[in-house]
């Protein structure tokens, strides 16, 4: 049984470079847009960033994927959110202590489904649509993601060229 992946001896400095590649730009993108406090929701973009630079010629690192699944993320996340807080629902005595709960596994659902129907899947979304609605939905939190993504995003594809496969 092999501890370390047989390519790694061939493409040492691939391994080593995008790992380093992918702790820097996330580095950027949480000095820059001082996104610490909202953890759980960034905590997606780490696992972009495997994505992106760990499987770089992967459907699911594509630009249209790793934007168009935020993009359903955050919105499902959005909708899902609002609902959460509606005040007819609130009300309800059956769901009054379990709508965060409820909302969260159907903004994860809801966004399952339109990444699979919009053929933009990208697992990592899901997180940012559950994030939001049981932590912080306002706009500062959504353009935290968006900007994270957009950087993530284009440092990925700025660098394809020089990237492979890690898996």
């Amino acid at each position: 049984m092999r501890i370390l992946d047989p390519k790694f001896r061939q493409n040492k400095l691939n391994y080593i470079g995008q790992c380093v590649l992918s702790t820097l730009t996330i580095f950027i993108v949480l000095l820059v847009l001082d996104a610490i406090q909202e953890a759980a929701i960034i905590a997606s973009l780490g696992a972009s960033a495997f994505i992106a630079f760990g499987m770089p010629h992967a459907q699911a690192a594509r630009p249209r994927y790793l934007l168009g699944g935020y993009a359903v993320g955050i919105f499902c996340g959005i909708l899902c959110a609002y609902a959460a807080v509606w005040p007819p629902l609130a009300q309800l005595p059956v769901l009054q202590d379990s709508l965060p709960m409820v909302f969260g596994a159907l903004a994860v659902g809801t966004s399952i489904f339109l990444m699979v129907l919009l053929n933009t899947e990208h697992p990592p979304a899901a997180g940012v649509a559950l994030g939001l609605v049981l932590g912080h939905c306002d706009v500062m939190t959504m353009l935290v993601v968006a900007v994270g993504i957009l950087g993530l995003t284009a440092a990925k594809t700025a660098m394809k060229p020089y990237l492979i496969n890690l898996l």
